[in-house]
C-alpha cells in the first residue's frame, strides 16, 4: 500500500523530490519504492529525466487503475471504521409499543439524532417472541416489560413505569384517587394476546391469587389503542404502564394503585455473542437518560402523571 501511495505522489506532481516533500519523506525513500515497484511488475512505470520524471504509456494506464482501486479502499475503511465505531449500519430493535413522549420514543429518538449514519429498524411483539429474536440473531436488542431471567442472554434494567388501571370514565371507581386490587376483584379485565398481553395477563392472576379471588379475563387479538376504546365503552378495564396515559384517548381515566409494591421495570435483553458498536452506542445512551431521570428535577419512566380522558 505505502509503494502505490507514493507511486500516486510522484504521478501527481512529475518529480520524486516534490513528492517526496508533499509525503514527508526522503526523496530516496519515493525512489526506491518505485524502483521497487517496477521491478515486482516487470514495466517501466516513469522515464526518468533531468528535471522530473514522465509517465510511459503503460506507467499511466496503471496509475489510472491504481488511483481508482486506491480510492474505493479509502471508502472500504473509512465505512469499515465507521461500522467499528457504531457510526454506520443498522440497528434492529424489539418493543412492546412505541408510545410519543414515553421514554423509549425519546431513547430512540435521541439515538437516531446522534447517529444519523445507522438505519434503526423497529419490530413490535411479545417479550416471548422477541426475546426468541434476539437469540435466533434476528433482533440486536429487545425491551421487554419485567425482569426476565435469561442465563443465555444479556439483560439490563433500563427504565421503570407506575403500572395504573384503565377505567370507563363514569365507572363507580374513577372519581378515586388509587386502587387497591381487591377494588378490582369483581372486574372483567381486558387483555391483549399481542404486545406486552400475556404479561399483563401474568400479572393479574397473580395479583388476584394473592387474594385468593379468580379473576375472569377476557383477552383479545387488537391493537393497544382499540383495547382502550372497548375500556371506554364498558367491555371492562385493563391495566397498563404509566406511559400509555400519554396517548390521546377519550372516555377513560387512569388510576395507580395504592398497594402495587414496586413499578414495573423495562429490561433490555441482547445475545451476548452481539458485539455490536451501535448496540453499544444505544445502551451507553439509555443508561446516561435514565441516570438524568433519576436525577432531582427530571421525570422518571414511573413518575408519568395519571389524568382522567374527558373530553
Amino acid at each position: 500500500m505505502a509503494s502505490l501511495v507514493h507511486l500516486l505522489a510522484a504521478a501527481e506532481y512529475l518529480n520524486f523530490r516534490h513528492a517526496a516533500k508533499a509525503l514527508g519523506v526522503a526523496q530516496s525513500s519515493v525512489s526506491a519504492r518505485v524502483k521497487a515497484l517496477e521491478e515486482d511488475l516487470g514495466i517501466q512505470l516513469f522515464e526518468r529525466q533531468a528535471r522530473g520524471v514522465r509517465l510511459t504509456e503503460a506507467g499511466r494506464r496503471f496509475v489510472e487503475r491504481v488511483a481508482s482501486g486506491v480510492d474505493q479502499l479509502e471508502h472500504a475503511v473509512t465505512t469499515a471504521g465507521m461500522a467499528a465505531s457504531g457510526e454506520r449500519g443498522c440497528l434492529c430493535i424489539g418493543i412492546h409499543a412505541l408510545i410519543p413522549g414515553s421514554f423509549l420514543d425519546k431513547l430512540i429518538a435521541k439515538y437516531r439524532d446522534y447517529y444519523p449514519g445507522i438505519e434503526v429498524e423497529i419490530t413490535e411483539g411479545t417479550a416471548r417472541n422477541k426475546v426468541m429474536q434476539v437469540r435466533q440473531g434476528h433482533l440486536d436488542v429487545a425491551f421487554v416489560a419485567g425482569a426476565p431471567e435469561l442465563p443465555d442472554c444479556h439483560t439490563r434494567p433500563i427504565w421503570t413505569e407506575q403500572l395504573v388501571a384503565v377505567l370507563q370514565e363514569n365507572h363507580c371507581l374513577a372519581e378515586r384517587h388509587a386502587l387497591t386490587w381487591t377494588d378490582l376483584a369483581n372486574e372483567t379485565f381486558l387483555v391483549r394476546h399481542g404486545g406486552t398481553g400475556p404479561q399483563v395477563y401474568d400479572h393479574i392472576v397473580l395479583r388476584l391469587a394473592e387474594r385468593r379471588r379468580s379473576p375472569s379475563i377476557q383477552r383479545f387479538e387488537v391493537e393497544r389503542g382499540t383495547l382502550l376504546s372497548m375500556v371506554g365503552q364498558g367491555f371492562g378495564v385493563t391495566i397498563v404502564g404509566a406511559a400509555t396515559a400519554l396517548l390521546p384517548t377519550t372516555g377513560i381515566t387512569f388510576l395507580p394503585f395504592a398497594d402495587e409494591p414496586e413499578p414495573v421495570p423495562f429490561t433490555a435483553v441482547w445475545s451476548p455473542f452481539n458485539r455490536s458498536a451501535a448496540l453499544r452506542n444505544l445502551l451507553n445512551l439509555a443508561n446516561d437518560m435514565s441516570r438524568c431521570s433519576d436525577s432531582p428535577g427530571h421525570q422518571h419512566g414511573d413518575d408519568y402523571p395519571a389524568r382522567s380522558q374527558k373530553k
